[in-house]
Formats: C-alpha cells, sequence, structure tokens
C-alpha cells in the first residue's frame, strides 16, 4: 500500500500542518485547546473531543452514561476506560448500571 501524499494545510488561526487525509483538525489547536486540568485532562483528543459532542463536561454527566453507551462513541475505545474507571472512582462515582 502506497503512503499518501501528504498535504500542507493552513487553520482558520493561521497555523500551517500537514495532513495525509481530508481530517482538517489543525495539531497546534488541539494542543492549544487541551485542558491542563480537570476531568478531561488525562483523556487523549478524540475522547475529549467525543465526550464534548455529547455535551459531557463534568464527572457527574459521565456517570449518567453506561459502558456501553460510552464505548459507543465515536472517538472512544476501550484505552479509554481504565482512566473512565479511575476519574469516577475518585470521585466516588461509577458507570450506569444497564437496565436488565
Amino acid at each position: 500500500m502506497a503512503a499518501r501524499q501528504k498535504i500542507l494545510k493552513t487553520c482558520p488561526r493561521g497555523h500551517q500542518f500537514y495532513k495525509s487525509s481530508d481530517c482538517n483538525t489543525c495539531p497546534v489547536c488541539t494542543q492549544l485547546e487541551k485542558p491542563n486540568s480537570g476531568f478531561l485532562a488525562p483523556f487523549s483528543s478524540p475522547a475529549r473531543n467525543a465526550l464534548a459532542r455529547e455535551g459531557i463536561d463534568t464527572i457527574e454527566k459521565l456517570a449518567a452514561y453506561t459502558e456501553k453507551e460510552i464505548l459507543a462513541l465515536h472517538g472512544i475505545g476501550k484505552s479509554s476506560l481504565p482512566r473512565f474507571y479511575e476519574a469516577l472512582e475518585a470521585a466516588g462515582l461509577q458507570f450506569k448500571q444497564p437496565e436488565k
């Protein structure tokens, strides 16, 4: 499989970066927007973005979802689960239990 050619792109803020995909996400902006503290700080950009799209910006809001619902969000994989569990446990919370 041949490597795709990287294309120079410029974000709306003027940062230049190379991408080999159609993705227009600026890596500079992503780093600048990364929180230094708080609930979302330890998570990867895809996981943070997935939570933000869903309106999950606090640990309490995360606890309102089942593990299965969180894993169904685009950008969140099983590798994020240990950090979710650590954050929930530290707050004395847990994922919502699925209805049987």
